[in-house]
């Protein structure tokens, strides 16, 4: 049995931005999740965390790159980021986009 301080370590934190929001209104909810987390734990901790059932997970890995600092000028590397576009069962809400919506 899992619990869920684990789960707060598979899901990050809600992605807010523009895109998706328009896809909260097709069940579509956007997480960064930990990179070495897989479909079933992502899908587990949804449903967990949220009390909702998963129909699909999409999932998009960026890989570490090297950009130049604007305020010092060396070049930093930037971490692995990972997200999922959770899709939910029709009807099923998630409140954290919804509070945020006003």
């Amino acid at each position: 049995m899992s619990t869920p301080l684990i789960h707060q370590n598979t899901i990050l934190k809600p992605v807010v931005t523009e895109k998706s929001y328009s896809l909260a209104k097709l069940d579509k909810y956007v997480f960064q999740v930990a990179p070495d987390a897989s479909k079933y734990q992502i899908k587990k901790a949804v449903e967990d965390l949220f009390k909702v059932n998963v129909v699909s997970i999409n999932t998009v890995k960026h890989a570490a790159r090297k950009v130049k600092s604007m305020k010092t000028g060396r070049h930093i590397t930037l971490p692995v980021n990972k997200k999922a576009i959770v899709q939910i069962k029709k009807g099923q809400t998630i409140e954290i986009f919804n509070s945020l919506k006003s």
